[in-house]
C-alpha cells in the first residue's frame, strides 16, 4: 500500500476517529452507525469514508437488507490496511475457527451456556443497583446497545445491536447460547431477579431477555 495517500487520509482528525471506530468494531458498520457513534451527521461522515476507501483503507459491502432502492453500504478495514494495534482481524479469524470447532462438537446448548455464564458472573465485580442495571452496563460495554422496557413487575431488555452478529448467524447454536449464558451469569451475580426467557436471533430480531423479580 502506498503510504503517502494513507498518511494524508488519516491526517484528518475526523477520518482518524472513523478509522478507530471501524478498527474497534467486530462487524462492518454503516454510515449511520458510524455517524451515531461519533455524534456526527451522516453527510459529514460519508465523504470521509469515500476518501479512505479511495486510499485503499476500507472495504465496502452492500447490505441486501437495506430499504428497497436504497442499498445500505457497510464499511470495514481493508485486509492490507495498516495496523494501529486495534484491529481485531486475527482475533476475528480465531473466533470464527473456534466457533466452527465448537459447532462440530455438537455440544448441548446448556453446556455451551456454562462458559458464557462463568464469564458473566466474573463481570459483576461490584454491587450494582439491580440486575437490570448490571445487564445494561456490561452488555452496553460489549456493544449490544441494550434497550429496557418495564411492564409491571416484568422487565424486557432488548439487544438492538449484536456485535457478534456475523458469527451468530453462522453458528447460532454456539454464539447465542454463549450470549444467553453471559446474561444468566450477570443476572445471577447481580441478584434481585431471574431470567424467564431468552430469545435469540432465531426467535426474533433483535434478540431479548425477559426478567422476573427474584
Amino acid at each position: 500500500m502506498d503510504r503517502l495517500p494513507v498518511f494524508k487520509a488519516l491526517g484528518d482528525n475526523t477520518r482518524y476517529a472513523i478509522y478507530l471506530e471501524l478498527a474497534r468494531s467486530a462487524v462492518p458498520l454503516s454510515t449511520g452507525e458510524i455517524a451515531e457513534a461519533l455524534e456526527l451527521h451522516p453527510n459529514t461522515v460519508r465523504p470521509h469514508l469515500e476518501r479512505m476507501r479511495d486510499a485503499g483503507l476500507l472495504d465496502v459491502d452492500t447490505d441486501r437488507q437495506g430499504l428497497v432502492g436504497r442499498p445500505q453500504h457497510r464499511y470495514s478495514l481493508a485486509a492490507d490496511a495498516p495496523s494501529l494495534g486495534l484491529e481485531p482481524s486475527a482475533f476475528r479469524l480465531l473466533a470464527r475457527l473456534v466457533a466452527g470447532v465448537a459447532a462440530r462438537a455438537d455440544l448441548p446448548g446448556d453446556e455451551v451456556a456454562l462458559v458464557g455464564r462463568e464469564y458473566g458472573r466474573a463481570l459483576v465485580d461490584r454491587p450494582p443497583t439491580s440486575c437490570v442495571a448490571a445487564l445494561e452496563e456490561h452488555l452496553a460495554a460489549l456493544g449490544f446497545d441494550p434497550a429496557t422496557v418495564e411492564d409491571g413487575d416484568a422487565v424486557t431488555v432488548a439487544f438492538t445491536r449484536c456485535p457478534f452478529r456475523e458469527l451468530a448467524e453462522a453458528f447460532p447454536d454456539v454464539v447465542c447460547h454463549l450470549h444467553r449464558g453471559m446474561v444468566e451469569g450477570i443476572v445471577e451475580a447481580a441478584g434481585g431477579g431471574g431470567v424467564r426467557r431468552f430469545a435469540t436471533l432465531a426467535d426474533r430480531d433483535p434478540c431479548q431477555v425477559d426478567l422476573v423479580p427474584g
